[in-house]
């Protein structure tokens, strides 16, 4: 079933109003008729079940047939992102959408290979927003995931602090041991706030370890294997999701 998100002020009692490039797209592309049913999120946390009731040339206008459960994950999770290479980040924030992230946060670390200066930063960052948005419509999330603008590794740890999340956990390839990982995810429970902060190639320098732990942050393990930083993203994002969605 198609999905579309809406600002609140574009739904009124029974009926939804869709505007911009949704329209050209129901019109052109899925060629969608009077009488169908799709989906609007307001991006708040409702989604609606609706039915086309007429598209015109720059609107399109739904009746709401009823309310329906959040897809929402209890507890927001923003992943912090070392910026990797190529384009590993579009992979990423496409599975941090998927998988049930409230954010994502790139983060130039010590090991990052990639420069970006001010103006391609911005780009990057407004497509990775767009990528953002088609991952939560295509996994039928109530809100489209923030893309934040890029962070030096001190910036991030000082945005995790003002946050004031519950957990802030940097998975490490030199933390021994799962004792830690297990004590956490066993403590979790819905509607506390989780900051992940990931490495890009190459991982974290010591001196950052040093520091996100100073800042509050508790390196953990993913086990014995070293990862791929888009593979790290997504088990950490995985692990999460499973673990709070535990007894839906």
């Amino acid at each position: 079933m198609h999905h579309f998100f809406v600002e609140p002020g574009q739904m009124e009692g029974e009926q939804v109003r869709i505007t911009g490039p949704d329209v050209n797209h129901m019109k052109n592309a899925l060629r969608m008729k009077a009488g169908e049913q799709f989906l609007v999120s307001d991006g708040q946390g409702g989604d609606y079940l609706c039915r086309l009731e007429e598209l015109g040339a720059g609107c399109a206008l739904g009746r709401i047939l009823e309310k329906r459960e959040s897809a929402e994950l209890p507890s927001p999770i923003w992943l912090y992102q070392g910026l990797p290479k190529s384009d590993k980040m579009e992979f990423i924030v496409q599975k941090a959408a998927e998988l049930g992230a409230a954010a994502v946060v790139p983060v130039l670390t010590r090991n990052t290979v990639v420069k970006l200066d001010a103006k391609k930063a911005k780009e990057r960052v407004r497509r990775w927003q767009a990528i953002a948005e088609s991952g939560a419509k295509q996994s039928k999330r109530s809100r489209i995931p923030q893309v934040g603008e890029l962070l030096t590794f001190e910036q991030a740890l000082e945005d995790m602090k003002r946050r004031d999340f519950d957990f802030k956990l940097v998975p490490y390839e030199n933390q021994e041991g799962m004792a830690a990982t297990k004590r956490i995810f066993d403590s979790l429970k819905p509607g506390m706030s989780v900051a992940v902060m990931i490495g890009p190639e190459g991982g974290f320098d010591p001196l950052e370890i040093e520091k996100a732990k100073a800042a509050g942050a508790e390196p953990i393990s993913l086990g014995r294997r070293i990862l791929r930083t888009e593979t790290a993203a997504v088990t950490m994002l995985s692990a999460l999701m499973l673990k709070l969605e535990e007894g839906i």
